[in-house]
């Protein structure tokens, strides 16, 4: 145990440093700038993925242990692996996507558990052959396709208050846009837990389709 907690300390402390430090992000071209969000054309890659039941705000953290140890050598090669970002969290569970704003905030309840699933970039220089295996049955590689995603960009709390304002504006925006949604909402994490609030910088996103 102490071990795993010494990785996940590593990479929360990793998942402090910036982009420009060094950090791999999954790679995109801007379609679009709008007021309020922005139109990314990403290109396939792979995850390592784990499904958790938990609050919004204790997914990531639920998950985070399992994910850590994967890439810090619990796999059949024991390879390391480097840290990438963000952490990703996504809904198993259907959301209302044309509640009015007002309704989709205070519909949450911050202590309901629910199905999530969260995710760890893996690295460019990886394929789905060449990526080591990993040893929990918990842990699932999957290739993500290329997809268009309308990202919205904040600062601030991981909340599930502040989360749902900013998801709520984004769908908002994608009306006003006549853009559609045709996936669930993604939250995007690129700091660690230690950073200060005013420091995170973190992204709602979801998949869109022209009407």
């Amino acid at each position: 145990m102490a071990y795993l907690q010494r990785i996940c300390f590593g990479l929360l402390v990793a998942l402090g440093a910036s982009v420009a430090n060094g950090i791999e992000t999954p790679e995109y071209t801007v379609i679009k700038t709008y007021p309020d969000f922005e139109l990314r054309q990403y290109k396939p890659h792979l995850i390592a993925e784990v499904e958790v039941m938990a609050t919004f705000e204790d997914a990531g953290s639920a998950a985070f242990g399992v994910l850590a140890a994967y890439i810090f050598g619990e796999n059949q090669s024991e390879s390391k692996m480097k840290m990438t970002a963000p952490v990703q969290q996504e809904s198993r569970e259907k959301i209302a996507m044309t509640a009015p704003v007002s309704q989709q905030s205070v519909a949450d309840d911050p202590d309901e558990k629910k199905r999530y699933r969260v995710n760890f970039f893996m690295p460019s220089k990886y394929t789905m052959e060449t990526l080591p295996r990993p040893n929990n049955p918990a842990v699932k590689i999957r290739e993500v396709p290329a997809r268009t995603l309308a990202v919205r960009r904040y600062r601030g709390s991981w909340s599930t208050k502040r989360y749902r304002k900013e998801e709520a504006a984004l769908l908002e925006a994608l009306k006003r846009e006549s853009l559609k949604p045709v996936g669930m909402p993604i939250f995007n994490r690129y700091n660690s837990p230690f950073s200060l609030p005013v420091m995170r910088t973190n992204e709602v996103a979801i998949e869109t389709q022209n009407d």
